[in-house]
């Protein structure tokens, strides 16, 4: 049953980290890396299984790979986009991370230039 799955997904800590932020923009694997600290193992393990309930989808683009939300998952179920864009910013950790990326952008930084 999707439905399952989706909020097996949203109830892990670091998915739901990588969802937060997704909700801004499409970002490369190294991106996620970098911002929430993970290993490229742990955060592609991750992106498999929000991959695999749909949550998110994948373009790849020259050597990198860039996630974005799937927007007709979170249409089907509305309780995602409130979770994603209010929820959120009410839990410090998340409400950080999401300002992080938000500096690191400002900055310019992406995949070519991460430091």
């Amino acid at each position: 049953m999707e439905l399952v799955e989706i909020l097996k997904e949203v109830a892990d800590e670091t998915r739901l980290r990588i969802l937060n932020l997704l909700k801004g923009e499409e970002l490369c694997v190294c991106e996620i890396e970098k911002l929430l600290n993970l290993t490229q193992s742990n955060a592609s393990r991750h992106l498999t299984r929000l991959s695999r309930s749909k949550m998110i989808t994948g373009t790849k683009k020259q050597q990198y790979v860039y996630y974005r939300l799937n927007e007709e998952i979170l249409n089907k179920y509305p309780f995602l986009k409130e979770l994603l864009f209010h929820e959120t910013e009410k839990v410090k950790k998340l409400k950080e991370e999401y300002e992080n990326l938000l500096k690191f952008k400002a900055q310019g930084k992406g995949c070519d230039n991460l430091d």
